[in-house]
């Protein structure tokens, strides 16, 4: 089991601004990625895997989602 959870992660109480699974999945992803490429960890922990340790950058909210606005097509 990964803790933190990915329930967890996405309680509107934690008010992290993550609006979907999809989202969390995709943050996760490019994390992991700078991770593997070297990238500093910004939490203090024992893990070594790079996905665990995005998780807990996220849920420390040391890692925030990137909304972009969508331009309107006329």
């Amino acid at each position: 089991m990964v803790d933190p959870s990915i329930d967890e992660i996405l309680d509107p109480k934690r008010n992290l601004n993550i609006d979907s699974k999809f989202e969390l999945i995709t943050m996760i992803s490019k994390r992991t990625k700078q991770i593997n490429n070297g990238a500093e960890i910004l939490v203090d922990t024992r893990d070594k895997k790079p996905v665990t340790i995005a998780l807990q950058e996220i849920h420390a909210s040391k890692i925030k989602p990137v909304k972009k606005e969508l331009k309107k097509v006329e």
